[in-house]
């Protein structure tokens, strides 16, 4: 009887290392995504030739960067992602999220590339779609790459109409990035690694669940506002 018992401590402890690893290992890698987020989004802003023009960044509502966006296929392909997305909460910043992007493809295509993606969320309606379980670019939600140059300014109308504006950098066999028809949704599992099991990231965001946040989450919000602390627990404005 004893030893039944033993036995049963012995792998229910086991169980409890292992989970607790897990989502240590899951918190590392966690912080490894927004540490390259944060140098994404410093490089692409500040490109001095091609970078996010300031008129255009200071109307945006929420940034969600995805450094090193997969694709790879034979035939039949696809894309997948895991980011970071952060909206403007008074003169701050709420506290990062993670996001995941996904799309299959179909059509001759071979090799493999990574691209670092940014996209900005230009008007309450593409906020709203982007905190909803599950957006369809170019679907639910219109998207249109951005005007670049630091000095330029959304000179189309797609441009200017368009919910999400792209920012990208590619390297590989594959040239650009169409995101139509891609599916972006909030990454249930790293939120809930990072902020506990009542994670929302929705609630996160929008301001009304404060968190607390890590060097790594801070210094992202920190890059978002050049310094700016970033806020939590603030009354939404959408």
């Amino acid at each position: 009887m004893q030893s039944t018992k033993a036995m049963i401590v012995g792998v229910a402890t086991l169980l409890a290392a292992s989970t607790t690893f897990g989502a240590s290992n899951k918190v590392r890698e966690d912080d490894k995504t927004l540490n390259k987020a944060t140098t994404v989004l410093t490089e692409i802003r500040n490109a001095p030739d091609n970078g996010i023009p300031d008129s255009v960044w200071n109307k945006a509502q929420c940034v969600v960067v995805i450094p090193g966006l997969k694709k790879a296929g034979f035939i039949i392909g696809g894309e997948f992602g895991t980011g970071v997305m952060s909206c403007r909460r008074g003169s701050g910043w709420s506290a990062p999220v993670f996001m995941q992007l996904e799309k299959g493809s179909a059509g001759l295509q071979i090799g493999v590339s990574s691209t670092d993606l940014v996209l900005l969320a230009m008007n309450r309606a593409g906020v709203r779609k982007l905190l909803n379980n599950k957006v369809t670019l170019g679907g639910d939600a219109s998207i249109a790459a951005g005007p670049v140059g630091r000095t330029a300014s959304a000179g189309t109308d797609i441009q200017m109409t368009a919910e999400l504006l792209s920012y990208s950098r590619s390297q590989g066999l594959f040239a650009g990035v169409d995101l139509s028809g891609g599916s972006l949704r909030p990454d249930t599992d790293r939120n809930t690694a990072m902020y506990g099991p009542t994670a929302n990231a929705e609630a996160i965001v929008m301001g009304t669940e404060p968190v607390r946040m890590n060097a790594q989450a801070r210094a992202f919000t920190n890059a978002l506002g050049y310094g700016v602390r970033a806020t939590t627990g603030m009354k939404p404005r959408y």
